[in-house]
This record gives structure tokens, sequence and C-alpha cells, in this order.
């Protein structure tokens, strides 16, 4: 739940980052998705995954929940605020630090998992770069869009992995290896199925 709250709602916002999707409402079903299912639903997960004592997940799904509960606040205060690039630049500085070092901790969850880190990293640096020259519309800005559409996909691919494998009781879509970890024939493990 809380990987496909996230691949979402990363994917809407991520093509409007592209100017792929130019409609001046556009940004209201991203409002939409990032309160309820990439806000409160990922909360939930996170929650979830913190009475399981996954210190990983939990960590990563209310950080992330609180990132897009931030979002929907911020966004639609931008335009009245006027200038904020700058702010908003280190905003997105800070979340990608934050997700570089989670990107240690996804080393020993699975490789798509590492994937959806490692692509939120670059999407989070791109977006910030692009905020410092000016936010919307600067190139850097939709080189981020293109990585958060990545992101995006990645992140409902280890999705659909947790939600299949774990209904089917054993590996059906392959999560790859990763150096100390078992491999694609082994059982699914509780940090796989719960993140």
């Amino acid at each position: 739940m809380g990987l496909a709250g996230f691949a979402l709602t990363t994917l809407l916002l991520s093509i409007i980052n592209t100017n792929l999707l130019k409609e001046t409402a556009g940004i209201l079903p991203v409002l939409g998705l990032a309160l309820f299912y990439g806000g409160l639903a990922q909360f939930a997960a996170g929650l979830m995954e913190f009475r399981r004592g996954n210190t990983f997940g939990a960590t990563a799904f209310v950080s992330f929940a609180a990132f897009w509960l931030s979002y929907w606040w911020i966004a639609p205060r931008v335009a009245l605020a006027g200038d904020a690039h700058n702010a908003l630049g280190l905003f997105l500085l800070g979340w990608a630090i934050f997700t570089a070092y989670m990107t240690v901790g996804a080393l020993r969850v699975s490789l798509p998992v590492l994937a959806v880190f490692v692509l939120l990293t670059l999407t989070f640096l791109f977006l910030a770069i692009g905020s410092f020259q000016g936010g919307a519309g600067h190139v850097m800005t939709e080189v981020g869009g293109w990585f958060g559409i990545l992101t995006g996909l990645a992140a409902w691919y280890a999705s659909a992995a947790g939600v299949i494998n774990a209904a089917h009781g054993r590996t059906v879509v392959p999560l790859g290896s990763l150096p100390g970890r078992a491999g694609p024939g082994a059982r699914v493990r509780h940090e796989e199925r719960s993140v």
C-alpha cells in the first residue's frame, strides 16, 4: 500500500514536472493524491511497519507521507507567497540528503526498492537544482521530472512484487538479488513483502 501510494503520486507530479502535461489545473489531482494516497495511506503503511518492527519501512513510509502532506500544504501557497524558489530548493535538497542515506538501508531490502531510492535521490537532486535555478520550466526540473517518472514506475514494480509474491506465497514477480541477500528463488522475506 505504501509503495503504491508513493508510486502513483510521484508519477503524476513527475509528469507535470516534465511539462508533458501543461494544464494549469493539472496540479489538482496531484494535491488530492498527495493528501490521501501519498500522505494518509502511506502514513498508515508506515505505522503498520513500525508495529512489525521494520525500522526501514516505518521510517521510509512515515517520512515520505510527511513529504506528501507537506507538499499538499505548500504547493497551493507558493503562488500566493511570491518568489520561493530558493526555499523550495533547500526543501528538496533536504529530501535528497534524507533519501540518499535511506538508499544505504535499501541495500538490505530488495533490488526494486534499491532502484526506487537511487532514482528518488536523483529526482530530488535535479528538482533542487532546478528550483535553485528558477523552478518550474527549468531544464533541471524537467530532468528531475523524468527521473521521477522512472522512480514512480520502479515503485509500482516493487509494490506489485510485494503484493503478488505475498498473495502467492512465493516469488512470482522477481526481486533480483543484492550482495549479502538470498537469490531470487529464496522464500519471500517479511521485509520484501512489506516494503
